[in-house]
């Protein structure tokens, strides 16, 4: 019996600034984001992408990705789309597009995607308080400016 589902693997998933593909078909990801500098809270990012890769599936399939905040239960953003593999040896790219993120305090926010409800994986994507430059991080036994010692 030839099995004609069976539910992909996450090859991998990346939060970028842009996404672009040549011509080619092949793609290149802009400006790949570890973490969120922003110069106060609350701060709206007006884009950010999502590009995941997905193998080794078989069939049709509903991808969810959502920004979770830190609380682990409000959901910031959600993006669904389709994918379809034909076989275990075929490969999906969907890019994902949220808009207007608004994150209100600094801290471990979370990427998670979903494959028909199912969760494939959740990685951390941290929002912190950017330093201005020339300012340095108060030393041990510092009191921070504008703090009484």
């Amino acid at each position: 019996m030839t099995p004609t589902r069976i539910l992909p693997d996450l090859q991998c998933s990346l939060v970028c600034e842009q996404v672009r593909q040549e011509t080619t078909g092949s793609f290149f990801l802009i400006g790949v984001i570890n973490i969120i500098p922003v110069p106060q809270f609350p701060v709206t990012a007006p884009q950010l992408l999502v590009f995941n890769r997905w193998v080794a599936g078989i069939g049709q399939f509903n991808q969810t990705v959502r920004v979770i905040a830190p609380d682990m239960k409000t959901v910031l953003a959600t993006s669904q789309g389709k994918i379809a593999l034909d076989g275990p040896g075929s490969i999906a790219i969907n890019v994902s597009v949220l808009q207007n993120v608004e994150f209100a305090a600094p801290g471990a926010y979370y990427v998670e995607v979903l494959v028909d409800d199912v969760m494939k994986l959740r990685y951390p994507l941290p929002i912190v308080v950017a330093q201005q430059q020339g300012q340095r991080p108060p030393q041990q036994g510092e009191a921070a400016a504008g703090q009484a010692s």
